[in-house]
């Protein structure tokens, strides 16, 4: 993957209902480019689906976790393609200290947060996590 697909992908997770020319306009290329790469991405498996986001207050039963991430050599922009690319990853953060990232992650069950859990574990690039279910809020911005 090279830069232009880390921005389509950015693009299509911020609004994964955008036209393929509105794609194209932002990122100055060809319809039919964008139309190949999105192809090829989900050929290749690192797009696996299309989802709609909802505001946290809407699904009050979702489960929402943190999951701190250490990311070995220089793997730091593969990792953050593949999981821009994860549909469990709601959110993702760069950050410094003992962790490289913060995913913020969502699932309607606790399996399918084993599941979200099990499939980032595997990323090649990825040395340790360790991740929080998310509790209670007390201050929403």
């Amino acid at each position: 993957m090279d830069t232009l697909d880390q921005q389509l992908m950015a693009l299509l997770r911020l609004d994964a209902r955008a036209t393929v020319a509105t794609l194209a306009a932002k990122l100055k290329v060809s319809r039919g480019t964008v139309t190949n790469r999105i192809a090829k991405l989900e050929d290749a498996g690192v797009i696996v689906g299309y989802t709609v986001r909802l505001r946290p207050d809407v699904t009050p039963n979702e489960i929402c976790a943190w999951m701190s991430i250490a990311v070995e050599g220089n793997k730091t922009r593969e990792v953050i393609s593949i999981l821009l690319g994860e549909p469990g990853v709601s959110g993702l953060f760069d950050t410094n200290g003992r962790w490289d990232l913060l995913a913020e992650l969502r699932a309607a069950t606790l399996a399918e947060l084993a599941d979200v859990l099990e499939r980032v574990r595997l990323i090649k690039g990825i040395g340790a996590t360790e991740t929080s279910i998310h509790l209670q809020t007390y201050k929403a911005a």
